[in-house]
């Protein structure tokens, strides 16, 4: 099987390019004009063909598409404004899939995120699974929201109109090696000083390798086909204990102040609601004082992993403390991966 992988460079992108070199596929890495293809472990793997491509234009996805059996398409924007992200999620999406359409490439492992769930109206302690309400309401919500929304309705036009052969692909938090904080833990203020709010809250974490096996996993199952699937691991910790264990591995402390969660709630729905009725909705508040900003990050749930471990035939390998481990060694676990296939990195 021969893979087309976008977002190669990135932080999952990389594992999952490394992961399916392990199983012995032949991928072809699509990274940005300006990756730093030196960084990349992987990048003289004998099964690898690594091209450059702008997918925010419409030419190269010839070339990029040709002898290719499935796409696995991890490319997306994270940061920056609405144009930002609009071109690198929606319209890089748009120019892929009308590439495959007419180079008659079906398969795609589409990967989303859980941002476009509606967690304003899933109530407290609900179980977040594939059949979860979607974002109702995502000018309420962040641009990264917004626009991987925006993208899922994409994904689903190419199955429904074109005959795709789609598997969308949820992944909570994505962690590991410098990167293993996240937004869901408070408000980090330049490593100094963390406002830490909750602390119940069940974190919905998949570890970096963990997850790039389930996507490769989806490439080669039929059963995937035409499923939507989350993507979490087994062992989820609360934030509190997330957060214990991580600021340990901190070469700093930060001083730290924690906000009861229902005492955060109170005062994010009154200053919304002083804002709106009061003041028109002029004013622009930070993202913990709007509601469904903040319940998207602090709001307690749990989730479920049923449906992707039995589709996918996957287990999550490495533990919440293995994996910690792991992120903390001394190895390359990019390189590592990349020799187990017999090739050097």
């Amino acid at each position: 099987m021969k893979l087309l992988i976008t977002g190669a460079s990135g932080f999952l992108g990389k594992y999952v390019v490394a992961e399916a070199l392990r199983c012995g596929y032949q991928v072809r890495a699509a990274i940005r004009h300006t990756s730093n293809e030196k960084r990349l472990s992987w990048r003289n793997s004998d099964n690898l063909e690594l091209i450059r491509i702008n997918l925010t234009q419409s030419v190269g996805f010839e070339d990029a598409l040709k002898d290719i059996d499935a796409v696995v398409h991890l490319a997306a924007a994270k940061q920056g404004n609405y144009d930002t992200q609009y071109a690198n999620t929606v319209i890089a999406t748009e120019n892929l899939l009308r590439a495959m359409l007419e180079l008659n490439v079906k398969r795609l492992v589409a990967i989303s995120t859980f941002s476009v769930f509606d967690y304003l109206h899933i109530p407290n302690g609900g179980i977040i699974n594939e059949d979860s309400p979607i974002e109702s309401q995502p000018l309420d919500r962040d641009v990264y929201a917004q626009t991987k929304l925006i993208q899922e309705s994409l994904f689903r036009d190419f199955e429904q109109k074109n005959r795709g052969e789609v598997t969308i692909l949820r992944p909570g938090i994505v962690y590991g090696r410098n990167n293993l904080w996240n937004a869901h833990l408070g408000v980090n203020l330049k490593n100094r000083l963390w406002i830490r709010i909750g602390g119940n809250a069940q974190l919905p974490l998949t570890y970096v390798e963990n997850c790039a096996t389930a996507i490769v996993n989806a490439c080669v199952r039929f059963e995937a086909i035409g499923k939507t699937l989350n993507i979490v691991d087994n062992d989820l910790p609360s934030s509190k204990v997330y957060a214990d264990k991580i600021i340990k591995l901190l070469p700093r402390q930060p001083s730290t102040i924690g906000i009861d969660w229902t005492a955060m709630r109170l005062l994010s729905r009154s200053a919304w609601l002083f804002n709106n009725v009061l003041l028109f909705g002029k004013m622009k508040l930070p993202g913990i004082l709007v509601p469904a900003k903040l319940e998207a990050r602090f709001k307690p749930f749990r989730y479920s992993n049923e449906n992707a471990q039995q589709i996918l035939d996957w287990q999550p390998l490495y533990s919440l403390d293995q994996a910690l481990k792991r992120s903390c060694s001394d190895v390359d676990l990019l390189s590592d991966a990349a020799n187990k296939t017999g090739v050097a990195s």
